[in-house]
């Protein structure tokens, strides 16, 4: 083998060091140019919502000030989209209110969230949201590209910070086509090309024919109640808070429903509608094929839409099936298309299986439920169920599901001897006052029931099934009986006490009362389930007897929280009223706190001599909505219409679901 030597004279050899050294100087140039560019984190201020921002997961950059009480927190560690994204960062304490950067990652919905005191913010209880979001430290993780636009749900993005970056999110244009603004109009009296025209008759709705009755008026605006048993008079008309239209005081359970005369209810209402329909064998063909004309009459009645109301269809027989849901058909010409097509499915005639199917699977997200307008579900029975109704239909009623029944052919009366459950009807739906309910005595005569049907499911103000101020609580009254208030006023603070139960909707399923009174010691009077209606719980309040003693206001709280809200209904907002005359022997700030991490609303009324840094501690935040004083024991019931606007005003900055 041979080896060849190559020399080279010294300046060659200084000239190839010289290229050598400068190519890798001139590659970690280049090395330092190639960087990758660096993240840019989108700003967003404190009052955008999670729920308005599309993106799964990003991080975002919070301002200062975000602890403010006007920025609306639901739940604890897992937020409703609802929420505010900053406002909940500092609520878990991601942050403070100096802002900072925040991960943001969207989780399923929950169906209950709790509310709580923390890092300086009050985040309010929410029975259920379609959609949950976590926040935890700005740190962006190793292989995930986080958006540095983020992505709006609506044309219109939320106000922004100077050189925030947002867009808004647009459906995706079909290729070789250009997007044109729609508008979706129906001249009155008109029908939309191609639609099937109806054949069945039509009821008259002559104002003849229809007897009259005064629409329920808000609270705020009844008649004069009289006191039967305290000297004070409290006349609702003269001190009344303004309350939206939104919380109108429902009909009386015991009172029977008429139609109004001569009053148009528009039929462009917004409401999401299930029909449950009977398929059992019973109904047979030919009356199924009536059941499915009435389904065509409401849907060209209604006028299904986007804007207005959507309509799925449930059958049941032995078990329930979706034929489809709300967000399956957005007209009326496809809905009756679907319509036709439902074949019967036979079997038993189980409502409450089906009521039950639908109260936790139809009104969701998926199924198009669109959270802002009411959920209701409108029953059909040939004859009577094979199963029971009422334990299904309460859930649903607690759900904030409206239930209307149809009954068609009941029974007779020497067929009742084989009805499961009597009185199921009544049972079921919302109020018995026939607002909710229609028998139908022939298959034959059923289409005269659509047009008083769509008026009812139109009128969404008396939907008493959808959650109002008035009638979705668990409210605790804690009473003051100690020395210093004496007899005199002791019966002025109950008649204060009844005042404010009187404005309420009181059942087993709406809202309940309960009291506690304290001195050095505490007593339960009555719980939330002793008394499910007005009257019986203004006798209960009436026989509370004074009793005389210290003042341990603490002590009163646990022992409420223990005696009372612990036996509170999951679904229920949860209010405690305390009332005192002076300043407590022990502490009350842990008690209070415990009430504020148990989602307990408190609303703190002192007379007298009590002190009002103690009330603003017991209240819950913000102290100046939930914290109230009077200077004397007679001047109690000037508050109440404060009170009662107040516990509204909060109830209607939560979102509806």
């Amino acid at each position: 083998m041979g080896i060849v030597v190559l020399t080279m004279k010294a300046p060659v050899m200084e000239m190839l060091l010289v290229l050598l050294v400068t190519g890798i100087h001139s590659n970690k140039e280049m090395t330092k140019k190639i960087k990758r560019p660096k993240f840019n984190v989108p700003q967003i201020n404190c009052d955008v919502k999670a729920g308005k921002i599309i993106n799964p997961e990003f991080v975002v950059k919070c301002p200062a000030g975000c602890q403010d009480p006007k920025y609306h927190v639901y739940g604890t560690d897992v937020y409703s989209s609802y929420s505010s994204v900053c406002a909940a960062a500092v609520h878990s304490g991601v942050l403070d209110n100096s802002g900072g950067k925040i991960l943001v990652r969207k989780v399923a919905g929950q169906s209950g969230y709790r509310g709580s005191y923390s890092n300086g913010v009050q985040s309010l209880s929410l029975p259920r949201w379609r959609e949950s979001f976590i926040v935890s430290e700005g740190k962006p993780q190793k292989g995930v590209n986080y958006p540095s636009a983020l992505t709006y749900s609506s044309p219109k993005s939320p106000t922004a910070k100077a050189g925030e970056t947002t867009k808004a999110y647009q459906k995706p244009s079909v290729p070789g086509t250009t997007a044109q603004p729609v508008t979706l109009m129906q001249v009155p009296g008109t029908t939309p090309e191609g639609a099937a025209h109806v054949t069945l008759p039509r009821p008259s709705l002559s104002a003849a024919s229809i007897t009259s009755s005064p629409r329920p008026q808000p609270v705020g605006h009844r008649s004069r109640e009289l006191d039967l048993w305290a000297t004070i008079a409290y006349t609702s008309s003269q001190n009344s808070p303004h309350v939206s239209p939104g919380i109108q005081r429902q009909d009386a359970p015991g009172a029977a429903f008429r139609e109004p005369a001569g009053v148009h209810v528009s039929l462009a209402c917004k409401v999401d509608l299930s029909f449950l329909i009977d398929g059992s064998t019973s109904v047979g063909k030919r009356r199924f094929r009536i059941q499915k004309q009435f389904l065509a009459d409401i849907a060209q009645a209604l006028d299904i839409g986007p804007a207005g109301p959507l309509m799925g269809v449930v059958q049941y027989g032995d078990n329930p099936a979706t034929q489809f849901n709300l967000k399956t058909h957005m007209n009326s010409r496809d809905l009756k298309a679907a319509i036709e097509k439902i074949t019967q499915r036979g079997g038993l005639s189980n409502v409450g299986r089906a009521i039950s199917s639908v109260t936790k699977n139809f009104f969701s997200k998926a199924n198009g439920n669109r959270g802002g307008a009411p959920n209701v579900a409108v029953v059909m029975v040939d004859g009577w169920p094979t199963d029971k109704v009422e334990e299904a239909s309460r859930l649903a009623r607690e759900s904030g599901i409206n239930i209307f029944f149809i009954t068609i052919e009941g029974a007779i009366e020497t067929e009742k001897q084989y009805v499961i459950e009597p009185n199921f009807a009544n049972k079921a739906v919302c109020r018995t006052n026939g607002f909710y309910s229609l028998s139908v005595q022939s298959w034959f005569s059923l289409h005269k029931s659509v047009q008083p049907l769509v008026k009812r499911v139109c009128d969404t103000e008396r939907l008493a099934c959808s959650k109002t101020c008035l009638n979705s609580a668990d409210i605790g009254f804690v009473i003051d009986g100690s020395s210093s208030v004496g007899t005199g006023n002791f019966r002025t603070v109950l008649q204060f006490v009844a005042n404010l139960s009187r404005e309420f909707e009181i059942s087993d399923t709406d809202t309940r009362i309960g009291a506690v009174q304290y001195t050095y010691e505490q007593r339960l009077e009555f719980g939330f389930e002793e008394y499910s209606t007005k009257p019986d719980i203004l006798n209960a309040i009436k026989r509370v007897g004074y009793w005389s003693g210290g003042t341990s206001t603490g002590a009163a709280i646990n022992y409420a929280l223990e005696q009372l809200f612990k036996k509170s209904k999951p679904n229920k907002r949860k209010l405690m009223i305390l009332i005192t005359d002076g300043r407590s022997y022990d502490d009350v700030r842990v008690p209070a706190m415990a009430a504020h991490h148990k989602g307990v609303i408190t609303y703190a009324i002192g007379v007298a001599w009590a002190a009002q840094d103690e009330l603003e501690v017991i209240a819950t935040h913000p102290a100046k909505d939930h914290a109230f004083f009077v200077d004397e024991f007679d001047n109690l019931y000037r508050s109440v219409p404060k009170v009662i606007q107040n516990i509204c005003t909060e109830f209607n900055s939560q979102p509806r679901n």
